[in-house]
């Protein structure tokens, strides 16, 4: 009897195969859907030479849900309507410049980009009033809910069950006894502490509650990255609030809250017609998260015409649902009109190199640039970034303030004295690219004056940093700052 041995089949081999089919594709989706060359190669370079967990991590934190609208924008459906509400818009936002004179004419590229961007209008009779710190926010935000009299719009990142969180909590449940309507959009991973008592409480109470981008599994990182970091009050159309502060205790420098570090942060009211694109965000983002939907009925839109004060304001958001990096977009724009001076203030620095070159080149051409940053992060790997980039900032001449008192988590920009900027989002490539975030454009020499002032006061509280003692750092620690910027993309 003649036997045959058949050659055995070797699975290792085919696998290796299939392994090797899968980094080639994975690298192909990098290559054609990462718009920054810089990440386009931190992910490669991640995919080829580590293995399973680089391609893990690409799909985690690296997917570009820009080319992939999250949900449409549009609340009017009507092209014809949409179209009309275009030239209202552009008309009036373009008389608003005129009414503004010489002042408001060296903002209407910025104007006009941000309105081609996302028809974002540029609104004027406006009264801003800074808020700063948790102190003056609350006490500014229950005096709004208190004279609610139709609906009151709210939507924030982090909003906890705790003495704040609860006050907030009881003074809705309050108005919705009056008639008020309540609508709630919270972030899922944000808020987590919420869903314990506080929405149900709200739910039983009658208000509408929903999680934002709801996560099954807090193991689906894509989920954890795209949240929305907003923090929006809208309350009968006319008044709103945005800015970095999220509900909750430790933003109150109260002793009753044993904070373990002060915390700095600033936040902004607007009444008059600035808050109708606030408003307009929050409806988009309610009709993606409830099945209630919303139509854009009159009671929800301050009139264009009502009169508060004289600020210009212009609403300006963006995340993996918008087109374009638009707040990185209307920082370069702003950043490029400065002639005089530049005030910064983050928590995270992390620019990339777009925006890194604008401050280099604007602190070169003249333009006395200042960068106000936490003395030390909430993140070791986030800080020992951010201290990468500061010492081609410094060779630029620009000057760089590390606030000592607590932990800094403003977002603020003020450009010439004229222009102001409050929001919500850092100076990262998170905020940039994956996170949904707002902030408020003010032209008004007023209100930019006081933010002026009010940078100039957190300085006393900060420490410059030498340039030359900077550069003569160890060098273990500037080996660390440098590893810590190669993955700077990523975080």
């Amino acid at each position: 009897m003649i036997e045959f041995n058949m050659p055995s089949f070797d699975w290792l081999i085919v696998l290796e195969i299939l392994y090797v089919i899968l980094v080639a594709g994975v690298c192909l989706r990098i290559i054609y859907e990462t718009r920054s060359s810089t990440k386009t190669l931190a992910y490669l370079l991640l995919t080829i030479f580590v293995p399973v967990a680089g391609i893990i991590l690409y799909f985690s934190i690296g997917v570009n849900y820009r080319n992939k609208s999250m949900y449409s924008k549009k609340l009017i459906k009507d092209q014809g309507m949409q179209e009309r509400l275009r030239k209202e818009i552009y008309k009036s936002s373009y008389d608003a410049l005129q009414s503004s004179g010489r002042y408001g004419s060296d903002y209407k590229g910025l104007a006009h980009m941000i309105l081609k961007d996302s028809m974002s209008p540029l609104t004027t009779n406006n009264k801003i009033k800074i808020l700063i710190n948790g102190e003056d926010t609350f006490k500014e935000i229950l005096s709004a809910i208190k004279h609610a009299k139709n609906h009151i719009h709210l939507e924030y990142y982090t909003f906890e069950d705790d003495r704040i969180g609860n006050t907030i909590k009881n003074a809705l449940i309050a108005k919705i006894k009056e008639g008020v309507e309540v609508r709630f959009i919270y972030d899922h991973f944000g808020s987590r502490s919420l869903e314990k008592k506080i929405a149900g409480e709200l739910k039983e109470a009658g208000a509408e509650i929903f999680p934002f981008h709801k996560i099954t599994f807090l193991l689906l990182a894509n989920r954890l990255n795209y949240r929305n970091h907003r923090k929006i009050i809208v309350i009968d159309a006319c008044t709103s609030f945005v800015g970095g502060i999220n509900v909750a205790d430790r933003y109150v420098n109260d002793p009753i809250n044993k904070n373990e570090v002060y915390w700095r942060d600033t936040h902004i009211r607007i009444d008059g017609p600035g808050s109708l694109y606030l408003q307009y965000i929050f409806l988009c983002d309610w009709n993606f998260c409830s099945p209630n939907k919303l139509v854009p009925e009159q009671r929800f839109f301050c009139e264009l015409s009502d009169t508060y004060e004289n600020s210009l304001v212009q609403i300006v958001s963006s995340g993996p649902d918008s087109v374009s990096p638009s707040i990185l977009f209307t920082l370069l724009k702003a950043i490029d009109t400065a002639k005089e001076e530049i005030l910064i203030t983050t928590p995270y620095f992390i620019p990339g190199e777009s925006l890194m070159d604008a401050l280099i080149i604007a602190s070169m051409s003249g333009v006395n640039v200042k960068l106000l940053v936490p003395y030390v992060s909430d993140s070791r790997v986030v800080n020992a970034a951010a201290h990468s980039y500061y010492g081609d900032l410094l060779k630029a001449g620009v000057r760089i303030f590390r606030y000592k008192k607590g932990f800094i988590h403003a977002k603020s920009l003020v450009i010439d004295n004229k222009l102001a900027i409050v929001g919500t989002a850092n100076m990262d490539q998170r905020s940039f690219d994956l996170n949904f975030e707002v902030m408020a454009l003010i032209l008004d020499h007023l209100v930019a004056e006081d933010l002026r002032a009010v940078f100039n006061r957190d300085l006393l509280d900060a420490e410059e940093i030498d340039g030359l003692r900077w550069a003569d750092r160890a060098r273990w620690r500037r080996l660390v700052e440098k590893s810590a910027r190669m993955i700077s993309p990523l975080l």
